[in-house]
């Protein structure tokens, strides 16, 4: 087990997550800025997108990037100046660093290593989405940007079906007239929110349900960042969902499982099992036996 207190003192070596605005750059806190100053240096996914952070708020800190590519490397010298008493402070090109973004690598790192990690409270797309959205906020499931491929695509909303939470998921304006489709043709015709431009002079919210919202995206300019946000599953649909095996034989029910989801014979049987609520031994042997 490890603790940590939550606050760094100004000679102990830390890993400092701070959010930037995600549009209106008003939005950053006073402790982000002097988090940002006061750092000894400052690790961005993108430089140029934070350098015009800086130069608006007239920071000087020194900069350097550790987007996905050089990721390792940089990661391991930044863990390093840590270790020797370096103020690390880490941002993602807008919004809370290591949600969909390679910041969570620092942060595994750093932990590892037994440096200290604190993160600072800020701008968050998904989450002003899910509160603008009208949509349930009693329970969300934050899922990031679905795969770019359909049938990938499908297999994960497959999954989230069930769910009767709220699902939260990023988006690029170029997909996000597929992945509408996508929703639609997995999921039904549920209540959409996409949320665009956030905090932005254009922010838009596209309320309705999927059909309509599809109606949407095809007759209208798609442009900036989307957070989409939809209805959770009701019992009838959850129910259902957890029911598409009940007219399956157990054998079939294993094949499924590895000829549609890709598992091994060990994981479809044990996803079988939990399925069936049966032990592992019932469908190991049924499964064997007519194999």
């Amino acid at each position: 087990m490890m603790i940590q207190k939550s606050f760094a003192n100004e000679t102990e070596g830390a890993i400092i997550l701070v959010p930037t605005p995600i549009g209106n750059l008003e939005d950053i806190t006073y402790r982000a800025l002097n988090t940002l100053k006061t750092a000894t240096v400052i690790a961005a996914e993108d430089t140029r997108n934070t350098k015009k952070l800086l130069n608006y708020f007239e920071i000087t800190t020194p900069l350097t990037s550790y987007h996905e590519h050089t990721r390792n490397e940089k990661i391991e010298k930044l863990i390093n100046k840590a270790e020797s008493g370096a103020q690390i402070a880490v941002v993602s090109d807008a919004g809370m660093p290591a949600i969909s973004d390679p910041g969570t690598d620092i942060v595994k790192a750093a932990l590892e290593r037994d440096i200290k990690v604190i993160v600072l409270p800020g701008a968050n797309a998904a989450l002003s989405a899910l509160v603008g959205s009208g949509l349930s906020t009693d329970e969300f499931y934050f899922y990031g940007f679905l795969p770019r491929k359909k049938k990938e695509k499908v297999e994960v909303l497959d999954r989230l079906k069930s769910i009767p939470a709220s699902l939260l998921f990023y988006e690029s304006p170029f997909r996000v007239k597929d992945t509408v489709n996508v929703l639609h043709e997995t999921l039904g015709d549920r209540k959409i929110t996409l949320a665009r431009e956030l905090t932005k002079r254009f922010e838009e919210y596209i309320r309705g349900t999927i059909e309509e919202v599809l109606t949407w995206v095809e007759t209208n300019e798609l442009k900036g960042e989307f957070v989409i946000v939809v209805e959770g599953a009701n019992e009838d649909d959850a129910q259902a969902t957890a029911d598409w095996w009940i007219d399956l034989e157990m054998k079939e029910h294993v094949e499924h499982y590895m000829d549609q989801e890709g598992l091994s014979s060990k994981e479809a049987i044990k996803q079988t099992a939990v399925d069936r609520g049966v032990p592992k031994r019932e469908v190991y042997q049924n499964y064997h036996i007519r194999n």
